[in-house]
Formats: C-alpha cells, sequence, structure tokens
C-alpha cells in the first residue's frame, strides 16, 4: 500500500513537472489571448519559436495586441528582432502610437532606431506634442560700461524627430543660450540697455539659430530674471591700480639697494684712499731722513715744513668744529 502511495506521487510531481514544460515552451494562453485580440499567431513557430530565440513571448504578444488595436501593424519578426538587439519594444509600440494619434510622421525604422541610440522614443513623441521648458542656470556677462549682469532664460523646445539620432541634447542648448546672452550682453553699451529692454537678447538669441544640429527645435526664449552684478570694471581699474602702486615699490626699492650698494661702495673706496694716504704719510718720515743723510733738507727747512705742516691741522680742527656746531 506505501508503495502504491509513494508511486502515485512520484506519478503526480511528473505529471505536474510535464505539465510544466509543456505550458513553459508552448504558452497556449497567449495563443488564445492573441487570437481572440485579432493577432494571428502560430504556436510552434512563432509563441515555441521565441522560447528557443530566448525572446519572452508575453512581451511581444502584448505589444502586438497594443499596436492592432490601435491600428497599426507590426511584424512579428521585426519586434523579435528589436528585442534581440536590446531594445524596448512596448516603448517602441507607444511611441508609435501616440506618434500616429498626433499625427506625427514617424515609421517603425525611425523608432527603432531612435530607441537603440539611447533616446527614449515615447518622451521624445510626447516632447513633439507637449513643448518643454528648458530653465537656464545664472548666466553673467559684463556690458561695455562694466557694469556685471546676470540673466536666466527660459528655452522652450519641441523633439525634432528627424534629429534625435546624432542630435545634440539639452546641454548644448544650455550652452548655446549662455553664449548668446553673454555676447548680447557684452555688445551692450550700458547695462542699462539690458534692463530696460531684456527681450533685446531673447530676439538676438533667438536670431542665431541655436537649434542647428541639436535633437530640438527652439519654439522661443524668454528671460525669467535679469539682475545687476558687480562692478567689474571699477574692480578691474582697482586691481590694475594696486599691481602698478606694488610694482613702483618694487622699483623704488630697487633703487634704494642700488643707492645703498653705491654708497657702501663709495664708502669702501675712501677707506681704500685713506689707507693709501696712511701709507704715503708712514712714507714721509723715512723721506725726510733720507734727504738728511743726502744733505737735501736742512734744518730750518725742516722746521719750515713742520710749522706748514702744524698749521694745516689747525685749520682742520677749526674747520671740524664748524661743521658740528652747524649739525
Amino acid at each position: 500500500m506505501e508503495a502504491i502511495t509513494g508511486l502515485a506521487l512520484i506519478i503526480i510531481i511528473a505529471v505536474i513537472l510535464f505539465l510544466s514544460l509543456f505550458f513553459y515552451f508552448i504558452p497556449v494562453g497567449l495563443w488564445i489571448t492573441a487570437y481572440f485580440a485579432g493577432v494571428k499567431l502560430k504556436i510552434f513557430s512563432d509563441l515555441v519559436g521565441m522560447r528557443l530565440r530566448k525572446v519572452p513571448p508575453h512581451i511581444i504578444v502584448k505589444s502586438l495586441i497594443t499596436a492592432t488595436k490601435a491600428g497599426i501593424k507590426i511584424e512579428t519578426g521585426k519586434l523579435e528582432a528589436h528585442y534581440l538587439a536590446g531594445g524596448n519594444v512596448e516603448k517602441v509600440v507607444n511611441a508609435l502610437i501616440s506618434a500616429d494619434k498626433a499625427n506625427i510622421p514617424l515609421s517603425f525604422e525611425r523608432a527603432t532606431a531612435i530607441d537603440l541610440a539611447g533616446r527614449d522614443v515615447l518622451e521624445a513623441v510626447k516632447m513633439s506634442v507637449n513643448p518643454k521648458v528648458i530653465e537656464t542656470p545664472a548666466i553673467a556677462a559684463v556690458a561695455k560700461d562694466g557694469i556685471q549682469v546676470r540673466a536666466i532664460a527660459k528655452v522652450t523646445v519641441r523633439a525634432n524627430i528627424d534629429r534625435l539620432v546624432g542630435g545634440a541634447g539639452e546641454t548644448t542648448i544650455i550652452a548655446r543660450v549662455g553664449e548668446g546672452i553673454v555676447t548680447t550682453i557684452g555688445s551692450a553699451n550700458s547695462h542699462k540697455e539690458v534692463l530696460e529692454n531684456p527681450d533685446r537678447i531673447s530676439k538676438t538669441v533667438l536670431d542665431k539659430g541655436l537649434d542647428a544640429g541639436t535633437a530640438f527645435e527652439i519654439l522661443s526664449i524668454d528671460i525669467a530674471d535679469v539682475d545687476v552684478g558687480e562692478n567689474i570694471g571699477a574692480k578691474l581699474q582697482t586691481d590694475q591700480a594696486e599691481a602698478d602702486l606694488k610694482i613702483a615699490r618694487a622699483k623704488a626699492e630697487e633703487r634704494r639697494a642700488a643707492a645703498v650698494a653705491t654708497e657702501q661702495e663709495m664708502k669702501a673706496e675712501v677707506q681704500k684712499m685713506k689707507a693709501r694716504v696712511i701709507e704715503a704719510e708712514a712714507e714721509i718720515p723715512k723721506a725726510i731722513a733720507q734727504a738728511f743723510r743726502e744733505g737735501k733738507l736742512g734744518v730750518l727747512d725742516y722746521y719750515t715744513l713742520r710749522n706748514i705742516q702744524s698749521d694745516t691741522e689747525m685749520r682742520e680742527s677749526i674747520s671740524k668744529g664748524v661743521e658740528k656746531k652747524k649739525e
């Protein structure tokens, strides 16, 4: 009895496994759903083939049913190929339906190319119907009078389906608009012109055709805010004056150092001259003694020389005293 019960349990488990594998490889439920939705599929060549090709049948069947109900005919093989290429089948189908309802020309090949390029094709179609507003950060520029002006712009863009593949994104739009704002403010003679006519910025920027080569079409550029910033011109002049002052001080210090060096050289030269004078004076007694021995100098001549020397020393001492009193 126990053996029969164990055998029955094994048979039940085997049947359950067989049915699970059978309905996994042969999704009869999906086939029935597709059939009553008007999607003609073959169980073995289509549904079982998807399992063997490692394509989830429920994704393909659901997308086919959605497209068929919306009146769009898509081949099953194209959906499988797009899935195997790494694309998002459901988004592509929804994008095709949205474009069809909005009367936007969009082929299956274009939609899959946009999807495989990494763009959100459904979001692109929605943006074609409902334009998106991109707000730029505060962009600062300096007018010709040296006053800084900061402006924030709101750019209304619409997705360009034909340029989505290979077209530049929002970052390029913001950069180009910022460049146009800087150019417009920089060309103004006064910051007051910008504050009085902020629409001058939007008109000038919009006329530049900034959406060329991008995935968007610029519909309008509106200046949301304009503020006065720093007086850059005065600040630059102040910095220049400080730099000139530092240069002048450096040159003055250089001249002072050169004068001090020249003074030190002159003092050194004077010391050398004094040393030579002392050396020469030390030779005088020797010369007088030599003159005495040779008979070229007499006693009276010697006394006369001494008197002249004493008179000279007295005059020097008197002049030094007068100079000290003046000081």
